[in-house]
């Protein structure tokens, strides 16, 4: 049974860093960063008045919203012959807490550094 879980675990750990990859891949790019932006403050919009606002086709447009939404970071819903576009960003949790696990790994290294210089500076005195 022990090593049921540990299994899963892992399963759980490997689609977490693949979650966490997926985002980060999709959001490195400026024009996804920057159509992301836009769902969060207009709200859901059409693709067709999504490409209006970029100096690009139409089809290179959905193709970064096709990134997003593969990341998890959008959601599509198709009413008639429009496709509406809106933010996601339940999943930006998996990115928040890579970085709070780096900030948590660096406070620690960063205390430890302080302890150090610390009690060489009460050997000196």
């Amino acid at each position: 049974m022990c090593e049921c879980a540990s299994i899963l675990n892992h399963m759980v750990e490997l689609i977490d860093k693949r979650v966490l990859s997926e985002i980060l891949k999709a959001v490195s790019d400026t024009t996804r960063r920057s159509l992301l932006t836009q769902l969060c403050q207009q709200g859901p919009s059409r693709v067709t008045d999504l490409a209006n606002y970029y100096d690009m086709s139409l089809n290179a447009v959905s193709k970064h919203i096709k990134i997003l939404e593969k990341a998890g970071l959008i959601k599509r819903r198709k009413i008639g012959r429009a496709h509406w576009i809106e933010a996601d960003l339940e999943l930006l949790a998996e990115v928040e807490g890579w970085f709070a696990e780096l900030k948590s790994i660096w406070e620690l290294r960063l205390n430890k550094l302080d302890e150090m210089l610390n009690n060489g500076d009460q050997h000196h005195d």
